[in-house]
């Protein structure tokens, strides 16, 4: 049994507010599923949408885990102020609460058989995205993060269905054009769809406090190979983890920060004054590109490469191969 809490959202907005983590696993829950797309896959539709002159919008549910049915029994104590005359009684929820370890797996449930109905074709591989086919080559594409859903395709008429039928079903807010998602800026241009991260780039220069450092031309010295640096100085943990985690994020639009970040990711255990200086660097490196960003353009060609580097033996700590 449960009990909750209210949560107030800001003006005029309040929601009640389970308290799952009372819930123990095997007896109240068994599985904890939410709907989160990869960003690979949402940086395909794009490559997709691009290559096809196509525009892509998104939608938003309101109140999402609320949708949610739940198939276990699930009790709350009465909340305070509406309890029952007679004692000893509780409330079982029909649906789920914000909160509950349910909520996120049923709300995925429900969201997928709606999506069944509409015949749509859940993917194998990534069950967040959801295509339909249509006679003439008409095609939709949706994926789902959470509660938020961008959607693409060739025919403007499928979209207005679409988006009359999720507005008849839940309770939505259309967005228009995909603009932000998660953080990342999308700019929906005749040359293409270009995506970048100028904002959260300058959060990290604030946090970390180097918005006026020195900029620098590559985010790592080349020819540097760092190691563990056993004898070194031991810096503050805590805060070279945040800068890792950070700067991974950033990694959405920045594939030109993959190799140095990943590099000084290995190092978080035990870093160094000498792992630090490589992280400020790439903070440094960062402050002079900011609006650097991936550009997918319109009705380019899909074609797919790869390039590789292989550095033999060249980790100095175990000489292992690096690629």
């Amino acid at each position: 049994m449960e009990d909750f809490f209210i949560l107030f959202l800001g003006k005029h907005k309040a929601r009640l507010v389970a308290k799952g983590y009372s819930q123990k696993y095997g007896a109240d829950y068994n599985e904890v599923f939410a709907p989160v797309a990869r960003w690979d896959t949402i940086r395909t539709i794009l490559v997709v949408a691009a290559s096809n002159d196509w525009k892509v919008y998104q939608l938003d549910v309101k109140s999402a885990f609320l949708h949610g049915e739940l198939l276990e029994d699930v009790y709350v104590e009465q909340l305070i102020g509406y309890q029952d005359k007679e004692k000893g009684k509780v409330y079982k929820l029909k649906k789920a609460l914000y909160g509950l370890k349910q909520a996120p797996r049923s709300w995925y449930s429900k969201i997928e058989s709606y999506f069944c109905q509409q015949k749509f074709e859940k993917c194998p591989h990534e069950h967040t995205l959801f295509v339909r086919q249509e006679t003439g080559g008409k095609i939709l594409i949706v994926s789902l993060y959470v509660d938020v859903l961008i959607y693409t395709g060739n025919d403007e008429i499928m979209f207005e269905k679409f988006k009359h039928s999720m507005e008849d079903k839940f309770a939505m807010t259309y967005l228009g054009k995909m603009r932000y998602f998660l953080g990342v800026e999308v700019k929906q241009m005749d040359r293409g769809i270009f995506i970048h991260q100028q904002e959260y780039a300058n959060e990290i220069l604030s946090k970390f406090g180097m918005e006026n450092c020195n900029k620098v031309c590559n985010p790592i010295v080349l020819g540097n190979k760092l190691s563990r640096d056993e004898k070194g100085k031991v810096v503050d943990s805590t805060q070279y983890r945040q800068m890792i985690g950070c700067l991974m994020y950033l990694l959405a639009t920045r594939p030109d920060l993959i190799f140095s970040v990943c590099l000084i990711a290995r190092y978080m255990e035990k870093p160094t004054e000498i792992h630090l200086a490589a992280a400020k660097r790439v903070i440094r490196y960062l402050r002079g590109t900011t609006m650097l960003g991936i550009m997918y353009e319109r009705k380019a060609s899909v074609k797919l490469q790869g390039w590789t580097y292989s550095d033999y033996a060249g980790d100095i700590d175990d000489r292992k191969s690096n690629s």
